[in-house]
């Protein structure tokens, strides 16, 4: 190479390796890290524009990230959404699968860029106190999030074995084959990401079968999806409109999907590599989303063609006359129908025939199934980050896998499986009251110029990610509101007002440092979180090594 190329060279190794210049170090303790045993090479092509081989290398974290869209706890508000609201609430889903790519692809980038995942960055650039914190926040996200998905496969082989396996025993279950599936990445870690796209095409497969059965109105399906309004809408479909927005943007899937991303080979001393990894990421994440997308698009269309405006008194009749043992699920009243994962699949098999309860099942077990391994791999990749933990495999999975089983076999003791409607309900408050405590941290690290060097966010990136995440946080907060004005309690009411405080301190706090980052130079006083030079984060890499 000619002088002035080792020096191009050499200027990008300096300014890229900045952000982490103990990562060689790292790489070299990686085989005690589950999922990065092995990174996937990335062929050379000579077609620079686009390469159908490099985007095949590439593909595999989107699909993982996208099993989050597809967690029963999507699957319930999919079909709650099509039972109360008709095909009105399409665009809704469509707009927040859009906003959630959005947000994929900014922790794509932060972990093509630094090599490092969401939570490491929180390591090094929070102080301790706000770092543990947020480390509380996220473990607590994941645990609502994995009580969803467990459950969900327990309720999937109650219906398949027609009631003969109870709640808890569905959990038992779970938890058994999680931990056998969670160790094939010891085969290779593309046969791991193969693997979950077979249970993706499972529901899909399932989902589409539904929908070919029930034969929507494809009109109505696309007027739903692209006439963005909800013509005599009341405040039940206004809350589900809230509901999909907090099912489908979780906020422990940032920080998965920051840590997946790591598992190709980018030299990140290359501005071209990190451009072109960005790229074809970008397109895998679309491709994934726009599958996911399909999959729930399935879901609320079967439902709002077979189920819409059906009172409690005609589904008790058709049950009843196709000999269903679950007549009991519906009283004898003219009240409007109100399903879940378990009804849902019920009503499909009184009115479609036991096939279609029988597939339904399966699809609800494709789906529980991969969003808890893919639940357990955010377990351990926050844990990892935020307390720097070196464990082997088994005792991180055996630490996580604890963590957010345990909440969940109490459930599962304490309820059965006809009585479970509103626990989705609580889970998806939980969850949209922690997604500031992913969304703020993401868009303040993407923006700044120390830890991104020429990938940092542009000012129209600033300013649309800064209006999706008040958009975002705003509708979610609504949602917590409308849930706790309904509890009719004093005490709740109190304590939900402490909460309250504590909570939106701690967020001014990461508000207050995103801003910063985003540029309020005003604010920046005593921030640890700065567009200044990355001292900060060489400081820690070294100490820590």
């Amino acid at each position: 190479p000619t002088d002035d190329s080792q020096q191009e060279n050499g200027d990008q190794s300096s300014h890229y390796g900045a952000i982490s210049p103990q990562a060689s170090s790292e790489v070299q303790e990686e085989p005690l890290s589950t999922y990065f045993e092995d990174k996937v090479p990335i062929p050379e092509s000579d077609n620079e524009c686009f390469s159908f081989r490099k985007l095949w290398a590439f593909t595999g974290p989107g699909f993982l990230m996208s099993i989050a869209y597809l967690d029963p706890g999507n699957i319930e508000s999919d079909l709650q959404s099509g039972a109360t609201s008709d095909f009105k609430l399409l665009w809704v889903l469509l707009y927040a699968t859009i906003i959630g790519l959005l947000l994929q692809r900014l922790a794509a980038r932060l972990g093509v860029v630094t090599g490092m995942d969401l939570a490491e960055i929180c390591n090094r650039q929070y102080p301790t106190v706000p770092r543990m914190i947020l480390w509380l926040m996220i473990e607590l996200a994941i645990i609502g999030s994995d009580m969803q998905e467990v459950i969900g496969c327990a309720i999937a082989f109650n219906l398949l074995s027609v009631g003969r396996i109870p709640l808890w025993g569905g959990v038992l279950i779970t938890i058994a084959d999680t931990f056998v599936f969670l160790f094939l990445d010891k085969y290779g870690l593309r046969k791991l990401e193969l693997f979950f796209g077979f249970l993706i095409t499972v529901m899909a497969i399932s989902f589409g079968y539904e929908y070919g059965l029930v034969k929507p109105d494809q009109g109505e399906v696309l007027k739903g999806m692209f006439l963005p309004y909800c013509p005599n809408c009341g405040p039940v479909q206004l809350e589900q409109a809230v509901g999909i927005v907090g099912a489908v943007i979780m906020p422990h899937n940032i920080y998965l999907h920051s840590a997946l991303v790591k598992s190709r080979e980018v030299d990140r001393k290359n501005k071209k590599e990190i451009k072109e990894a960005n790229k074809y990421f970008f397109i895998e994440s679309s491709i994934a989303l726009l599958v996911s997308f399909v999959i729930n698009l399935f879901v609320v269309a079967v439902f709002a063609q077979a189920f819409y405006n059906k009172n409690n008194m005609e589904v008790n009749a058709v049950c009843n006359a196709t000999g269903s043992p679950h007549t009991d699920l519906f009283p004898l009243n003219n009240g409007t129908l109100e399903v879940d994962i378990y009804k849902g699949g019920v009503v499909l098999g009184c009115f479609f025939g036991p096939a279609a309860l029988y597939i339904w099942a399966i699809g609800i077990l494709a789906a529980g199934q991969s969003s808890t391994m893919t639940g357990t791999y955010s377990g351990q990749f926050v844990m990892e980050g935020f307390l720097n933990l070196k464990w082997s495999r088994f005792r991180r999975v055996l630490l996580t896998r604890s963590i957010a089983i345990v909440p969940t076999f109490l459930v599962a003791i304490s309820k059965d499986v006809q009585h479970l409607t509103g626990l989705n309900d609580i889970l998806n408050v939980v969850q949209s009251i922690l997604l500031p405590f992913a969304l703020i941290p993401i868009l303040a690290f993407t923006s700044l110029t120390s830890i991104m060097n020429d990938f940092a966010n542009g000012l129209v990136c600033k300013v649309l990610g800064s209006l999706v995440i008040l958009l975002v946080c705003a509708i979610n907060l609504y949602f917590v509101v409308v849930y706790v004005t309904a509890l009719n309690s004093v005490w709740l009411y109190v304590i939900a007002t402490l909460v309250s405080v504590v909570y939106l301190c701690f967020v001014i706090y990461l508000a207050w440092h995103c801003l910063v980052a985003l540029g309020v130079s005003c604010l920046d006083r005593c921030s640890r979180i700065s567009n200044r030079p990355a001292v900060l984060i060489e400081e820690r890499s070294v100490g820590d090594t």
